[in-house]
């Protein structure tokens, strides 16, 4: 059913509980939470339930109205207490609102004490207080009663990473695999969180020592490919790019461009890339893309990231709340030991949660600084183009955030060249600096755009470099590759967003 029709459907039947549920999960999903809102509240008037409050509630939290959201929930709990799901919904949107969630996590639990999801929760909320090393002793209390919950040996490597136990980040999995080596699901598992981490190294004797306990699993295919893409030096080794199901084969077609890029083939990788778009239109493709046609000569790279405008330098700082009290609110949530498991943060740490969801008046007005200007960059993009990634997203829907977070690097700290492929523009706003050493390189700490991630041991250097300055913000398309130069000593405090690609 379209949007459209639930709300028809609606305008008919205004106090019809499952058109209204309709409804509102139509308007979820279409991003058209305003339209929907006024109805719902409609019926609350004549028909006062759980289930619409919690709707209402629920889109509430999706335009980032995390105060009325928690009230609306309130109401859901007041009505029906024992629900578990609507008690891990309150719980959940707490946190993100910067409320300590702890005891709303303990209520949702006690209603849901085999809901994984609610644990994870609870972990997350121990963190956000400081308390992660009890939030990692939490999550091994509930693998050790559920050795085959997947989702918690993910999670808890995420945590042991952040409060700097990052050697440890697996050793769950060990114990669960010694004691059930047939299944295949945890090898899987533990091949994807050696991934995530980066530690390609291990991922081929993974395979080697499933395939020994007797595991067989097409999954080990893509992993045996990354490993070869990363380590192999043939050109085409038959591991990545010989005959696969095809579901593998779409795993495995970023890696054999990888591999190519690293092997110095970019005339190859180029080629693969003409195909792999056919059915790959990923932010980390494109970013690709834009490395291979940079070495080749070909054009393409100057449509896809030289174009005016696609990258914007501006000061925001009349816009912002006073910078100081700004980065005293950041600095205090900043609660993680050392850096996530699969992020480009490298020597600092980086908040957990969404940033913009905040209740606190600072982060609120920062949230407002940020809309403004993301707006005018978009207003300013070069014109609209079906085939470009960044310039083929309507512009005239609401501004949401697919992420949002602050970043506080030490001395030596910087970020390693990435993209955020879940996002559509990217940004980098610049909070507090160090001042420059002496003898400290001119660019120390700056941004770069378009140098490759260096495990490629590609010789590109950024065609575009931006120096800090407190109040700066960059806005960039969110498949190009961005980094930053270390810096030598003292704290650099940014905040960084990706704006969602419109619905």
């Amino acid at each position: 059913m379209s949007f459209e029709a639930a709300l028809a459907a609606v305008s008919t039947s205004p106090f019809d509980p499952d058109a209204l549920n309709r409804l509102a999960k139509e308007a979820m999903g279409r991003g058209e939470e305003e339209r929907a809102l006024p109805l719902l509240e409609r019926a609350l008037e004549q028909e006062p339930t759980a289930r619409l409050w919690q709707w209402k509630a629920l889109l509430e939290r999706s335009l980032d109205e995390h105060e009325k959201a928690l009230a609306s929930f309130a109401e859901a709990v007041r009505l029906d207490p024992a629900n578990a799901n609507i008690a891990h919904g309150r719980a959940r949107v707490a946190m993100e609102a910067g409320i300590d969630a702890r005891e709303y996590y303990r209520q949702a639990r006690a209603l849901g004490p085999q809901n994984g999801q609610i644990l994870v929760g609870l972990a997350a909320a121990m963190a956000a207080a400081g308390e992660g090393e009890q939030a990692v002793a939490e999550l091994q209390k509930g693998l050790d009663g559920s050795p085959m919950w997947l989702e918690g040996h993910e999670q808890l490597a995420q945590f042991l990473a952040t409060v700097g136990r990052r050697d440890e980040a697996t050793a769950s999995l060990e114990r669960a695999i010694a004691q059930v080596p047939g299944s295949a699901p945890l090898w899987e598992t533990l091949l994807n969180v050696q991934l995530r981490r980066g530690a390609y190294e291990t991922l081929d004797e993974i395979v080697e020592r499933a395939n020994a306990d007797g595991v067989r699993s097409a999954e080990f295919q893509i992993y045996r490919g990354i490993h070869a893409a990363q380590f192999d030096d043939a050109a085409y080794p038959a591991v990545l790019f010989g005959p696969a199901p095809a579901q593998v084969d779409a795993a495995l077609g970023r890696w054999r461009i990888r591999h190519l890029l690293r092997i110095g083939e970019p005339k190859a990788a180029a080629e693969f890339i003409d195909r792999e778009l056919r059915r790959d239109q990923s932010g980390e493709l494109w970013s690709y893309a834009s490395t291979a046609w940079r070495l080749t000569g070909d054009p393409r790279w100057e449509w896809l990231e030289g174009q005016a405008g696609l990258v914007s330098v501006t000061d925001i700082g009349g816009l912002l709340p006073p910078v100081d009290t700004l980065a005293s609110t950041l600095r205090g949530l900043h609660q993680a030991q050392a850096e996530y498991l699969d992020q480009s943060v490298r020597g600092g740490t980086q908040t957990d949660g969404p940033l913009f969801s905040r209740i606190d008046p600072v982060i609120r007005h920062l949230r407002r600084a940020i809309v403004t200007a993301v707006g005018q960059h978009i207003a300013q993009l070069p014109p609209p183009d079906p085939g470009h990634p960044t310039l083929r997203q309507s512009r005239d829907r609401r501004i949401r955030f697919s992420g949002s977070w602050s970043v506080r690097l030490g001395s030596g700290g910087r970020h390693s060249n990435h993209v955020h492929p879940q996002g559509w523009i990217s940004s980098a706003l610049y909070v507090a600096l160090p001042p420059r050493s002496a003898g400290e390189a001119e660019d120390s700490g700056w941004l770069t755009l378009g140098a490759p991630d260096e495990r490629l041991g590609i010789d590109l250097p950024p065609w575009r470099t931006v120096e800090p300055m407190v109040g700066r913000l960059v806005l960039f398309p969110s498949n190009m590759w961005h980094g930053t130069v270390p810096f030598e000593d003292g704290e650099r405090l940014t905040v960084a967003f990706d704006v969602a690609p419109p619905r």
